[in-house]
């Protein structure tokens, strides 16, 4: 047994470097998350406030629907090139920029009077919220040592969890008791707040030069426009022919945007190499189809509540609450399956229970369900969502190299978001089509000033059955998320074996000091086989083991230096083979293992062990066991006086 320790001390951890600037980072993180929460809460709030505001502005459900839509094409565009141009101008100059931009932002959108103002407002705290996000991860990944990024990270993660949980809840308190602005001025008090503590604990971090891929970023955010303006407005002007000249103009920009990213010989927007990776790219379609389908669904259940089951603004938003508690309280549960198993029935699980939640909550949304039964499927939707979005995550950079995985997390934030845009932009377009179909029929006008919040009582029943078939459209979209999810690969495969080194002969006498981890050894288990009537041992193995030292202990330790076949040994020489410097510790007792973990393994089915190439192989209990030999050679082929002496070791390289 072998073991190799390097006296060379661990890195240090990334430096805190610029003006002001606390050393624990996380009080920078905490400082940071005060801007991160608002803006995550502001992607929900505003969908408790939309019966109220088209009242007050007197606008229908397209021009409601834009106040959300606006806001999440301003934050999804420049997401892209707002990561780089932290990195030009200082992650924390772009956060204190991008904060002050949507603090602005929510003044102006609280003092709007007219809903175009409103809408260009939210446009404005679109872009100041794209400028902020970057920058949370990347001052993340800067200031906190590897040993505590997982769970600086996870803290994170757990922020937008709260967010959207806090956002409706927080939007119906506001509504009700101080007015539909409010839920724009809160922003206020709390980004003033933001701003100091950011500028006193954030560190400034050292800056590095980007080139900027303008024309990407202009054909990106026209394509989306144009695209998103023609789902949005194709109904409320009868997809007349110039509505699906927009829309073509639209996808034939992003066709030139993707064909200008691979010929952009300096740096991409989105570097396109890194969809070779099957699991990326799947993941990557699978977070747009979730953040389509949850986007897209809060709309309908928004309109319901206020409008035909009565409830108030709080009451409405408490609706869903369930939904994220139960995607919160699972969430500890999938984050340990997902370690441990493939991700294709995790994920495929979700998207299936997804699914299966929207079509039962459009079978029961109706005058006549009784409020309790609402919250069923959205439980059921919540438990959904907590097997897709930590696995998709995962899934999504695990086997990307470390140098593409900044790129990977870029493009697949981006894509969240442009799903959230799109699947608010088609449900406008695909719910106010069928209010229109089932109050036409109904005999009630669909359009005139402006929309009809206080719905007469009978046609509560064709509005609920506008609102409950516009629901099975994020269903269909769910059911994408399942198949993508069957041809998902998981785990990387292990690649080829790389024949071993032999050193030169003047260093085969001494050891080298270097290695690549503080904690990096190897140990191995030696199948000593039968002493051969050979010849004497060559005179350079003779020399190696009077000579040098480490391989004297070795010989003492086994008594006999001895000749193995070529088809069994590592074809290294003798003099290659060490002695630890200090005996290892025992290794501890492992823990028994959770009931779950072991069905989970009967049900995947155990994984299979690689060969290496020094002729072992890797247990399942991840020790290293010689290969065995051929069958044809027995005990009673072996001469008189042979023996076979095994050692046992653990091994920290893997296979």
């Amino acid at each position: 047994m072998s073991e190799y320790r390097s006296d060379r001390p661990a890195p240090a951890a990334p430096r805190l470097t610029g003006g002001a600037g606390s050393a624990n980072p996380w009080h920078a993180l905490w400082a940071m998350l005060i801007g991160f929460f608002m803006i995550l809460v502001d992607s929900t709030i505003v969908a408790v406030a939309n019966k109220r505001i088209m009242e007050v502005f007197n606008t229908d459900y397209d021009g409601v629907i834009w106040v959300t839509s606006a806001y999440l094409l301003a934050y999804a565009v420049p997401l892209l090139v707002a990561g780089r141009l932290g990195d030009r101008f200082g992650p924390k100059n772009l956060y204190l920029i991008g904060l002050a931009v949507f603090t602005a932002a929510s003044l102006w959108c609280g003092l709007a009077g007219s809903i175009e103002m409103l809408i260009a407002a939210r446009v404005v705290q679109g872009f100041g919220a794209a400028l902020l996000t970057p920058q949370t991860l990347s001052l993340i990944t800067r200031i906190f040592p590897a040993a505590g990024r997982g769970v600086a990270m996870s803290v994170w993660g757990a922020t937008a969890g709260v967010a959207t949980l806090v956002g409706p809840i927080a939007g119906g308190l506001l509504v009700d008791g101080l007015g539909w602005q409010w839920i724009f001025f809160v922003n206020v008090p709390i980004g003033i707040i933001g701003l100091g503590l950011a500028y006193w604990l954030v560190p400034a971090l050292p800056t590095t030069n980007h080139h900027f891929d303008i024309l990407g970023v202009a054909l990106s955010g026209l394509a989306m426009f144009l695209i998103v303006f023609g789902l949005q407005e194709g109904q409320s002007h009868d997809w007349a022919p110039w509505i699906w000249a927009v829309l073509a103009t639209g996808a034939a920009l992003m066709v030139v945007f993707v064909y200008w990213q691979s010929v952009n010989p300096r740096e991409p927007l989105i570097p396109l190499g890194i969809f070779a990776d099957r699991d990326f790219t799947l993941s990557t379609v699978g977070v747009a189809v979730i953040s389509f389908a949850v986007t897209a669904m809060i709309l309908p259940v928004m309109f319901f509540a206020p409008i035909v089951a009565g409830l108030s603004f709080t009451r409405s938003a408490l609706l869903t609450a369930p939904m994220a508690i139960a995607s919160g309280a699972l969430a500890p549960l999938v984050g340990r399956i997902v370690d441990r198993a493939h991700p294709a029935p995790i994920i495929g699980f979700g998207f299936s229970m997804l699914a299966i939640g929207l079509t039962w909550l459009s079978i029961d949304l109706t005058p006549a369900t009784p409020i309790w039964r609402l919250v069923l499927p959205l439980i059921f939707m919540g438990v959904g969502m907590a097997f897709v979005w930590s696995p998709l995550a995962a899934t999504a950079t695990r086997n990307l190299p470390p140098e593409s995985a900044g790129a990977g997390s870029g493009v697949y934030n981006t894509t969240r978001q442009v799903g959230a845009v799109l699947g608010s932009a088609a449900m406008a377009a695909f719910m106010t089509s069928r209010i229109g179909a089932e109050l036409s029929a109904a005999g009630a006008p669909v359009r005139g000033e402006g929309p009809v919040p206080e719905l007469p009582r009978f046609l509560f029943g064709p509005f609920s059955e506008a609102l409950s078939q516009s629901l099975l459209l994020p269903a269909f979209v769910a059911l994408f998320g399942v198949a993508g999810a069957i041809f998902l690969r998981g785990f990387a495969t292990p690649s080829a074996p790389v024949p071993a080194r032999v050193p030169p002969v003047e260093e085969q006498h001494s050891l080298d000091e270097t290695w690549d981890e503080e904690d990096d050894y190897i140990e191995y288990t030696v199948d000593w086989e039968p002493v051969l009537p050979a010849a004497d041992p060559p005179t350079d193995i003779v020399r190696a083991v009077t000579d040098d030292p480490i391989t004297d202990r070795i010989y003492d330790h086994v008594e006999h230096p001895l000749h193995a076949p070529a088809e069994v040994w590592h074809p290294g020489p003798v003099e290659t083979w060490s002695h630890p410097t200090e005996e290892p510790e025992p290794e501890p007792e492992p823990e028994p293992e959770p009931a779950w973990r072991g069905m989970l393994d009967d049900w995947l089915g155990p994984q299979q062990q690689q060969p290496v190439r020094t002729g072992f192989h890797s247990d399942q209990q991840g020790w290293l066991q010689p290969t065995e030999p051929p069958a044809s050679v027995t005990e009673d082929d072996l001469p008189a006086g042979s023996h076979t002496r095994r050692t046992r070791g653990r091994h920290s390289r893997g296979d």
